[in-house]
């Protein structure tokens, strides 16, 4: 395998397209709420989130390995990790280097934006920065920490901490936006745990589909993807968000047949994959959407 392989597998390069619609997100509420706004922040934050996704997936697959995990997972195209250090058990350390790598550089960002935009971001920053090394070794160890990390990084944490470095001031907009995203990472990553329930298990995770079942946790992925939706016709009605967001919803023609496979083919694992296709999509378009709303307001 290229060396190169050995530092891009772990980062799970096809899944940081999440991470660009969700500073997009934070982007457009920033234009909104205070109208011009510096491209050197927009470049800056972009790498931060970058780099905090690159942390936390390079740290994951490293942890995963260590553990033993990797070798009682069976991977399928949106679960069980890249599949790189089990090739290469002999290039972990590959993975753990770039993991704190990335977190220094999203550190580094941070502590230049606090120079500059003060110690209000501070909060959002330190729970950031924990969230990333408390997520593998920690955080799946409880099944509601579990479920919501993950849209807490990217929605509260990734869309108002954007918006904030970029207009100065935290706002509703910012907050209602972030709504998004919390839900449906939430859910993507939910969804994603299905598969490797009884692999998790076996290395002493606690996520929601081990604790209460897929059954249970499909119906919690369907009332996150409504809360999400909600959270858009919501922030509209309230004047925090402007009318033109509600396109956001749109996605709603694929998060209803996905919430309807996770209920049909939770125990079904083959024929839940394409739902799990489904749901990726859902993750990266609805913030997209959201954020062209915004713009267009």
């Amino acid at each position: 395998m290229p060396k190169w392989k050995y530092l891009l597998g772990p980062m799970r390069v096809p899944f940081l397209i999440v991470t660009l619609a969700c500073v997009l997100l934070g982007v457009a509420a920033a234009v909104w709420t205070s109208g011009r706004v510096s491209p050197v922040y927009i470049a800056l934050a972009l790498v931060g989130a970058v780099a905090s996704h690159i942390s936390v997936n390079a740290l994951n697959e490293y942890f995963d390995f260590q553990s033993g995990l990797d070798s009682r997972t069976t991977r399928t195209p949106f679960s069980g990790g890249s599949g790189t250090l089990p090739e290469s058990p002999g290039h972990a350390h590959y993975a753990l280097v770039t993991g704190s790598t990335a977190f220094a550089v999203t550190a580094l960002i941070g502590i230049y934006f606090l120079s500059v935009r003060g110690l209000a971001l501070l909060p959002l920053g330190l729970l950031g920065l924990l969230v990333i090394l408390a997520y593998t070794p920690w955080l799946t160890r409880n099944p509601v920490f579990c479920l919501v990390a993950p849209g807490l990084g990217f929605g509260p944490l990734m869309v108002m901490g954007t918006s904030f470095v970029l207009a100065g001031a935290y706002s509703w907009t910012a907050f209602f936006a972030s709504l998004v995203p919390f839900f449906m990472v939430s859910d993507l990553l939910l969804l994603n745990q299905f598969p490797d329930v009884q692999a998790d298990k076996g290395v002493g995770r606690r996520h929601l589909p081990i604790v209460f079942g897929r059954r249970t946790s499909s119906f919690v992925y369907s009332a996150f993807l409504a809360l999400a939706y909600l959270a858009v016709i919501v922030g509209v009605g309230l004047g925090y968000l402007p009318l033109p967001s509600l396109i956001g919803l749109g996605s709603v023609l694929l998060a209803v047949p996905a919430s309807l496979g996770a209920l049909r083919h939770g125990e079904d694992i083959p024929r839940l994959i394409p739902y799990m296709g489904m749901n990726v999509l859902i993750s990266i378009a609805t913030p997209a959407l959201v954020a062209i709303g915004l713009f267009l307001g």
